[in-house]
């Protein structure tokens, strides 16, 4: 099983690399690297979420920590 340290070093090393090519000179390169990042974090996002509740944290403390409510932040890591 993949420890957090490792995610957040597979995130970090990914994230070094789009961010250098969304500095590209081509638009489109740029644009395609911002969208890479964007899903990138969300995935590291929900890894984080998973393992706040893990820990039993509570959705309105997850929720505070997001800038968010608590049932916005329930809706979208809530059991499915």
């Amino acid at each position: 099983m993949e420890t957090l340290s490792t995610t957040v070093d597979t995130m970090s090393d990914a994230l070094h690399s789009l961010t250098a090519q969304a500095g590209d000179d081509n638009p489109l390169t740029a644009l395609h690297a911002v969208s890479e990042m964007r899903t990138e974090l969300d995935r590291y996002e929900a890894t984080l979420v998973r393992r706040a509740r893990n820990l039993g944290m509570g959705w309105q403390m997850i929720a505070t920590a997001l800038g968010v409510s608590r049932q916005a932040v329930h809706k979208k890591y809530g059991r499915r």
